[in-house]
């Protein structure tokens, strides 16, 4: 039953930010549900679908146009059952109902609008309708009347294109590529060459615009470049960072990334700040600070990072997911400037040179106004300004400090603060990895929080759920539905990252029972590869798999990778096996399509390398355990996996073989490396140990 009547309907039971903010549609919403589908059964009329999320600037935009619209909500409430469904919640219905749009209209996007028949089967789709005929788009009211007479009058009709749709997307889902060959060398060779011919040489990046960060992609690259010293690969990758970080796209007074450029040279951003592409970046700049020592890469992980601890945390430890493009109902409005309050934040300092810098005019390079961003490094225009460089740095950090302070007194854009699993997992693996890398405890400490929140917070019975959302009241908080293939992957795979910064047996030990879960719960038997939805998860019309990385790795691409370090850490090759069954089918088209699986690229690269098996042994608070561990997370060494025990912590040493018979050496903290099948002599001296790492492999 609606509580229109009283204001709200069903949605303002829901949890989801998203949903939430369509409690007060004059709109009969009911959540995706049983319910819904009962009604509609009941009545004999379609399902209006409607998939969006809180970040989403045209989901906004429809929703004051339409939904908001008491004649437009009166036409959806009359003629359909009406769903609203947050994609980042339920990927599976998201994802079963975008592959109907694509297919029926050869796009898709978001807001996403679906019309259903009782049982599911979809039937006609859209993404974003105007409240008028507009931009050639036909108005909203017109769509929802020519779709209802279409169901009255020609039902047979619709339902047979539904029936051939439906076994369209079906087959979609069973069919899987042949593997022409096995995984090589070769492949990843001509997948560094089909990104080279996509690359960006001005401007960074791959293709036009809009452009997105491609951080799973230029992870490859760097592998490349260390495994066939392609210094052509390296060059791509430094040359995309230091334009991204240049950019509009990134905060340069908060830290952060926006999600996307809307242009080819990453100055005007889609302003919403994703936390999925915080922890992908964070990560990547991390790894390119460890392959050139470049200071200024380290400065772009931590100014990201501490961003997320600041803005983007739970006082519980869980991570949000988003803060949107909006604020004041106008998209950027938080982070442009006008000249003049530019001058006015930075008096009485000299503001010309900061203006110069971050091209602030007063014209503006952005709809009259400026979005900060720099086209000369510190030191070429310090030469061009005929400036100390040191000088210079110190004015732009005043500046800076001047002009962040000045916007935390705007009206800040909405918060996402529901937290997901899968995001919480990717940036769990960020903070992790920086912590050992940059020495920082203070994110080794934000890890081990966000672990211990998920794990008992985001877990029943042994099994992951995919959200959680913080009580009103400030009373427990509610966690629910199920979790998928991303969500065991990203999280297991953050979880290893953790035991790695930590050596607490008990993070290898929970990364190796998900791991358990998605062979038992999610691996297809008859055609190998693995299901995003569990074995378990309610039936849909299409059990969904998805192999492309999107915004996000895809689920098959993030299980392999886990798996594979996994079996190296806990010496059970069925891991391993499990991972390579994964990846044939899928090798050549990813050569192919290098763009859409750099994530799978990845862990086809560790998979045919020799990984180095290093295991240190000595108590952490000894600086001489720290000096051998400096020696073996300094470096980018990606083929590596690393355990770790104090000599009398049997707990510790029981979780993995690596450790077994493992000791000290002359009473001092011991490093033991082994490649190939084949171990070193063990190791005193940090000096030793890096050579032994920077060693070729053996045979």
């Amino acid at each position: 039953m609606s509580d229109s009547s009283r204001g709200t309907n069903r949605l303002a039971a829901e949890t989801s930010p998203y949903l939430l903010q369509h409690a007060h549609n004059p709109v009969d919403w009911y959540p995706w549900g049983e319910e819904a589908f009962a009604r509609a059964r009941e009545e004999d009329r379609p399902l209006l679908l409607s998939v969006g999320y809180s970040a989403c600037h045209w989901c906004h935009v429809m929703e004051r146009e339409s939904f908001e619209n008491d004649a437009i909500a009166a036409l959806m409430n009359e003629n359909f059952i009406c769903m609203k469904v947050d994609r980042e919640e339920r990927p599976d219905v998201d994802q079963i109902y975008m592959s109907a749009v694509q297919a029926m209209t050869g796009r898709g996007g978001w807001p996403m609008t679906v019309f259903l028949a009782p049982d599911g089967r979809p039937f006609y789709g859209g993404t974003y309708y105007p409240p008028d005929d507009r931009h050639g788009l036909p108005g909203f009211p017109k769509v929802l009347t020519a779709v209802s007479e279409a169901y009255r009058n020609r039902r047979d009709e619709v339902l047979q294109s539904a029936g051939r749709l439906l076994e369209q997307m079906q087959q979609g889902q069973a069919d899987l590529p042949k593997a022409s060959e096995q995984i090589s060398v070769r492949l990843l060779d001509a997948a560094t060459k089909n990104l080279k011919d996509q690359y960006d040489s001005r401007f960074g990046g791959f293709g036009g615009a809009p452009k997105f960060p491609p951080s799973m992609v230029l992870e490859f690259l760097l592998r490349t470049w260390l495994r066939s010293d392609d210094t052509q690969a390296l060059a791509m990758v430094e040359h995309t960072l230091k334009q991204m970080d240049n950019g509009g796209i990134y905060d340069q007074l908060g830290g952060g990334f926006h999600r996307y450029s809307v242009d080819q040279h990453w100055l005007v951003p889609h302003f919403e700040k994703m936390l999925y592409d915080n922890a992908l970046l964070a990560r990547i700049y991390l790894l390119a600070y460890q392959a050139t020592g470049d200071a200024r890469y380290r400065r772009i992980t931590e100014e990201t990072l501490d961003w997320v601890l600041r803005e983007m945390t739970d006082p519980r430890g869980g991570f949000y997911s988003t803060l949107d493009a909006d604020s004041e109902g106008e998209e950027g409005k938080y982070y442009v400037w006008s000249a003049a309050e530019v001058e006015a934040a930075l008096a009485p300092d000299n503001s010309g040179l900061f203006m110069l810098f971050y091209d602030v005019s007063a014209a503006g390079n952005f709809e009259g106004q400026n979005i900060l961003h720099s086209s000369a490094e510190p030191e070429a225009a310090a030469a061009e300004f005929n400036v100390d460089v040191d000088a210079l740095q110190a004015l732009l950090e005043r500046g800076r400090q001047k002009l962040l302070a000045a916007r935390d007194l705007r009206v800040r854009p909405g918060l996402d603060d529901k937290v997901l699993t899968v995001w919480n997992g990717l940036m769990l693996r960020a903070l992790a990895e920086a912590a050992r890398v940059l020495d920082r405890d203070d994110y080794r400490a934000a890890a081990e929080r966000n672990a211990e929140f998920v794990l008992v917070e985001m877990r029943r019975g042994g099994r992951l759920l995919r959200t959680w959302k913080a009580a009103s009241d400030g009373g427990p908080g509610n966690a629910k539905l199920n979790g998928y293939l991303e969500d065991y992957a990203a999280y297991a795979d953050g979880l290893l990252a953790l035991y790695e910064a930590t050596f607490e047996p008990r993070w290898l030990s929970d990364a190796r029972t998900f791991a358990d879960t998605i062979l038992a719960q999610f691996w297809d038997d008859d055609r190998g590869a693995f299901f995003d939805t569990a074995a378990d998860h309610e039936q849909l019309v299409v059990r969904p798999r998805d192999f492309f990385d999107n915004a996000t790795p895809a689920g098959n691409s993030l299980a392999a990778d886990m798996l594979l370090r996994l079996a190296r850490l806990t010496g059970s090759e069925h891991y391993a096996d499990r991972a390579r069954a994964a990846m044939a089918p899928l090798a050549d088209v990813a050569s192919r399509h290098a763009n859409g699986f750099g994530r799978l690229l990845c862990a086809m690269d560790f998979d045919l390398a020799e990984t180095r098996e290093v295991v240190i042994i000595g108590r952490e608070d000894e600086p001489a355990t720290r000096a051998l561990l400096k020696a073996t997370f300094g470096p980018y060494l990606p083929h590596k996996v690393v355990a770790g025990a104090a000599p009398d912590d049997h707990d510790a040493i029981a979780v993995t073989p690596l450790l077994e018979d493992r000791g000290l050496v002359g009473g001092v903290p011991t490093a033991y490396v082994c490649t190939g099948f084949v171990c070193q002599a063990p190791v005193t001296e940090p000096a030793e140990l890096a050579r032994e790492l920077a060693a070729p492999s053996p045979g």
